[in-house]
């Protein structure tokens, strides 16, 4: 089983640049002073990553409120992330990282256990990363549902 370079508290974050739903590059550098959850999803308006999207979005005041901005990756193309950011109503950038890369660097893409299975794929994290650049929180396989509450909880927002 090949193991993907999982990132700790204290790391720098991996900086990035990727096209937003809009076609308009954001880059992690856009939010250094200011703490953001970086979250990495599989794809898209499937049932698991909505449920979680809706979750970032339903609590997105609170965590504005705790100078905390919220950042959703996934493989997907702008034009798909459009669709679903209309579709759910998310006010919140969706970046675009179709060549994988960013998961990588972040140990957000690789071997996962999916109904029993190994596959290769994108392993649902999400990540704090402080107003230095550094990550604060490192969460790997987490649930898409109950996982915002769990966050806000260990937070304490």
């Amino acid at each position: 089983m090949t193991t993907t370079q999982r990132l700790a508290p204290g790391d720098t974050a991996p900086d990035f640049t990727l096209s937003d739903a809009d076609g308009k590059d954001v880059s992690l550098s856009d939010y250094r002073g200011r703490k953001v959850i970086v979250y990495f999803y599989p794809a898209a308006s499937t049932p698991g990553c909505t449920k979680q999207a809706c979750d970032f979005r339903d609590n997105l005041a609170d965590l504005d409120g705790a100078g905390i901005d919220v950042v959703g990756i996934s493989p997907d193309k702008p034009a798909k992330l459009a669709k679903f950011r209309d579709a759910e109503q998310l006010t919140f950038p969706l970046l675009s990282d179709p060549d994988r890369a960013v998961l990588t660097a972040w140990g957000a893409y690789g071997e996962k256990t999916m109904y029993g299975k190994t596959v290769v794929g994108v392993i649902r994290s999400t990540f704090l990363v402080d107003e230095a650049g550094k990550i604060a929180v490192a969460q790997y396989n987490v649930r898409a549902t109950g996982h915002v509450a769990k966050l806000r909880r260990d937070l304490s927002v």
